[in-house]
C-alpha cells in the first residue's frame, strides 16, 4: 500500500473510542476530528461525514470497526487503532479495500510482561489471598498458611513466543525458570524447546502463560483437553484475549480440582466476569490493565497519533500490521 499523499484540503478523521487528550490534541489545524465514543454514538455519523473521512483512528478495542462501519467511509485510506491486538477490526475488509491497518506494538511489551510476571507470582503465592488475611486481623492469632503454589519447582510454556512472549520468557530466565514455548512455527532468535502441539507442551509443563493474538484462529485453543493435560499443578495465565481460553472449560477445572489455579487479566465477554470465577479463591482477576499505567498508555496513544501523521504527511506509516504491509514511497 502506498503512502497517503500530502495535499492542501483538510483531512477528515474520525476518532471512534473513548476521548484521549494525546489523541484529541495531536492534530494540527490542517485535520479535521470527527469523535464518536460509542458504536451507539456512531449512528449520529451523517452521510456527509462519512463522504469525507479519509482516516480512522480507533482508541480503544471495546469498539469495533467491522465492515458495516469501514463500508460507510468510502475514502478512508487509514486506520490507526490502539493496542497490539486487533480482531476488533475486520482486516479482511481493510485489506481487500487497500485500506492501512496500524496497531500499537514494543511501546507496551515491557509493561505487559511485567504484568504476566507479576500475576504469576501473585496466582502462585497467594498475593490476594495474604493481604485479605492480614487485613482482616487473621495474622494476629495465627500466622498465614504456606502457599502451595511456588515459582521455585515450575516449568512454564509459553503460549506465543512474539515480542511480549519472548519479554516474559526474558522475566523467567532471570527467575531461573525453565521455558518452553509453543506457536504455529518456530520463532526467529529463540533458542527454547519449540513444541509444535499444544497438548504435548501442556504434558510437558505445569504452568501456561498465554500471549497470543485473539480472532478466529486461537478461539478457545485452551480447552478442556489441554487443562487436562497441564494436570492438577496445573496454573494459566491469560494476559492475551479471553476468547483464547474456554472459559467454560477453566471454571470446570478450577472447581474439579483438574488444575490448580489461574490468573486471569482478559476474558471472554469483558467487562462481564463469570461469578463463578469471582467467587473462587483459587484465581486472581485482573480488570484488563496489561498496559494500563500512564506511561505506556500515553506512548500507545501517541504511536496512534504518529501512525496518522506519518500517513498524511506521505511517508509509510510506523506500525502497519502484517495484513495490511506498507509499501515503499
Amino acid at each position: 500500500m502506498a503512502a497517503g499523499t500530502i495535499s492542501s484540503e483538510k483531512i477528515d478523521l474520525l476518532v471512534h473510542g473513548p476521548n484521549k487528550p494525546i489523541v484529541d490534541n495531536g492534530f494540527s489545524d490542517r485535520f479535521v476530528l470527527h469523535h464518536f465514543e460509542t458504536t451507539h454514538d456512531l449512528e449520529r455519523l451523517t452521510p456527509e461525514i462519512a463522504a469525507k473521512v479519509r482516516g480512522m483512528a480507533v482508541t480503544y478495542n471495546t469498539v469495533r470497526g467491522d465492515a458495516r462501519t469501514l463500508a460507510r467511509m468510502p475514502r478512508l485510506e487509514i486506520i490507526a487503532s490502539f493496542g497490539v491486538g486487533y480482531d476488533h477490526i475486520d482486516i479482511a475488509y481493510a485489506r481487500d479495500h487497500d485500506i492501512m491497518v496500524t496497531n500499537t506494538p514494543d511501546v507496551l511489551t515491557e509493561e505487559v510482561a511485567d504484568i504476566a510476571m507479576g500475576l504469576l507470582i501473585a496466582t502462585l503465592r497467594e498475593f490476594v489471598k495474604a493481604d485479605r488475611y492480614l487485613r482482616s486481623g487473621l495474622w494476629q492469632m495465627q500466622q498465614f498458611p504456606l502457599s502451595v503454589g511456588s515459582l521455585r519447582d515450575r516449568k512454564v510454556g509459553m503460549v506465543g513466543m512474539g515480542r511480549i512472549g519472548q519479554a516474559v520468557a526474558r522475566r523467567l530466565d532471570a527467575s531461573k525458570v525453565p521455558v518452553v514455548y509453543h506457536s504455529r512455527k518456530p520463532a526467529d532468535g529463540v533458542s527454547y524447546k519449540h513444541y509444535p502441539d499444544l497438548i504435548e507442551m501442556a504434558k510437558a509443563v505445569d504452568t501456561l502463560v498465554i500471549i497470543v493474538p485473539g480472532g478466529a484462529g486461537t478461539a478457545k485453543m485452551v480447552n478442556a483437553d489441554v487443562m487436562k493435560a497441564l494436570g492438577p499443578r496445573g496454573v494459566i495465565i491469560n494476559v492475551a484475549r479471553g476468547t483464547v481460553v474456554d472459559e467454560h472449560a477453566l471454571i470446570a477445572a478450577l472447581k474439579s480440582g483438574a488444575i490448580l489455579a489461574a490468573g486471569l487479566d482478559v476474558y471472554e465477554k469483558e467487562p462481564n466476569v463469570p461469578d463463578e470465577l469471582k467467587a473462587m479463591q483459587n484465581v486472581v482477576l485482573l480488570p484488563h490493565i496489561g498496559s494500563g499505567s500512564v506511561v505506556t498508555r500515553n506512548a500507545m496513544d501517541q504511536l496512534v497519533v504518529d501512525n496518522l501523521k506519518a500517513w498524511f504527511a506521505g511517508k509509510p506509516p510506523l506500525t502497519p500490521v502484517a495484513e495490511t504491509p506498507a509499501k515503499a514511497r
